[in-house]
């Protein structure tokens, strides 16, 4: 009797004194989630009111279609018929507003910039005064061919002195004239070149005949409709902005790994943005550079088709050039446009060059390296990654660009159509 009573204090004495400690340390990891939770929500919806201003954009542009000022093709159905329908807010910054929306039956993307209208009053619920600021040229009196000089020397300010510009201002004249009555109103005038000085829609035009980028649907006044693409992350699915920072890169990888699309197809995409890259260098209209290489503005369609998600990341050579001309510099990092645009420093002249550190190809490589890796076919993997590992390496230099760069390219390509070519997948 003596002995199981010993035993059985000796086995109730760490339970008695374990579970106040197991309650402390629940309650705690209880209370931590609800606030993190808490937070986070905050967090969102503060962040939410602050970048989804999409009623005011629509409070403007409708204010000036009324007012006769603007015109566009989707004017009647934002406005008036109200097919044309702002649903879930996809916005990143206050002053670019993107939805995704609803135009008759058609699920779309509905684009719109606000950055005059909330300078000119800092109450976002107000009428904006923004016919004064944006919608000012041409004026009125302004001839015909007087508009055509003013869009070919905005094209070549922008694009450079391109052969094929004068093609670029007929296809804008057309998609100005929205009644297509053969003659462009002051309105309709307004309205596109409102339109031209926004980066996006002006690359949009620029790459118009690739099948890379989202097909322009619509405009009125400078707010503009494009196709929605189905996957809008090379991943094809992002983790929510507002955990990203709370989750570390480890994870992030595994997620991504996760729902990633099947290896041969994630090869069909890649051969997309290869072709992409190599179209936009030496374009129809000039040189562009990527400026964020990430899997965040790459996407993809529902046939595995590539898609440029975000053009605004794009920048033409002219713009790069504007920007470094005359720039002072310490070291290469001091002349970065965008996030990953980098030029080499002249460290005697202390002046930024116009060589970039690394090409649109050495960027996009680097990107695929885990995309393409990770499940690749064994028999393929080792040669993968040698080609990838020179592509990675290569230097923006222009001596080194032509020859070179396109041989690393085809390399690449040939080698991913090979093994997907003659199966479901191609």
């Amino acid at each position: 009797g003596l002995d199981s009573s010993l035993s059985g204090t000796w086995v109730q004495t760490p339970c008695a004194t374990r579970l106040p400690g197991i309650k402390v340390k629940y309650l705690f990891l209880a209370w931590l989630g609800i606030f993190v939770g808490s937070w986070v929500v905050y967090i969102h919806y503060s962040s939410y009111s602050e970048l989804c201003r999409g009623h005011v954009c629509q409070m403007i542009i409708c204010d000036q279609y009324k007012k006769g000022i603007i015109s566009g093709s989707t004017c009647k159905d934002l406005c008036e018929e109200h097919t044309l329908v702002f649903q879930q807010c996809l916005s990143s910054s206050p002053t670019q507003q993107v939805y995704r929306g609803r135009w008759i039956e058609k699920e779309v993307i509905i684009k719109c910039g606000i950055e005059d209208a909330l300078k000119a009053d800092s109450n976002p619920d107000s009428v904006p005064r923004k016919d004064l600021v944006l919608f000012d040229k041409p004026t009125r009196g302004t001839s015909m061919d007087e508009f055509r000089e003013m869009l070919l020397n905005f094209l070549k300010a922008n694009l450079g002195d391109q052969t094929s510009l004068a093609a670029l201002v007929n296809q804008i004249i057309t998609m100005a004239d929205v009644n297509r009555d053969g003659k462009v109103s002051l309105a309709e005038a307004k309205s596109i070149w409102a339109l031209l000085h926004l980066n996006e829609f002006l690359l949009m035009l620029s790459l118009h005949e690739k099948e890379h980028t989202s097909k322009l649907l619509g405009h009125c006044g400078d707010l503009y409709v494009t196709e929605k693409i189905p996957h809008n992350s090379l991943y094809g699915t992002n983790v929510p902005h507002f955990f990203q920072p709370l989750l570390p890169s480890a994870i992030h990888r595994i997620i991504h790994q996760w729902f990633a699309p099947a290896w041969p197809r994630r090869a069909k995409i890649a051969i997309g943005l290869l072709e992409f890259v190599e179209e936009i260098f030496h374009g129809t209209y000039g040189n562009f550079y990527i400026c964020e290489t990430s899997f965040k503005n790459v996407g993809y369609n529902d046939k595995y088709d590539f898609k440029m998600v975000n053009l605004r990341k794009v920048a033409t050579e002219m713009t790069i050039r504007g920007f470094l001309k005359g720039r002072h510099c310490e070291q290469n990092v001091d002349c970065t446009y965008g996030k990953d645009c980098m030029a080499t420093c002249d460290k005697l002249m202390k002046q930024c060059k116009g060589d970039m550190v690394q090409p649109n190809l050495a960027k996009v490589c680097g990107l695929l390296q885990d995309y393409l890796l990770y499940g690749a076919p064994s028999d393929l993997k080792e040669e993968l990654q040698k080609q990838l590992r020179t592509c990675m390496t290569l230097s923006g230099l222009a001596s080194q660009m032509e020859v070179h760069h396109s041989l690393v390219l085809n390399n690449l390509k040939t080698l991913l159509w090979k093994k997907i070519s003659n199966t479901k997948y191609s």
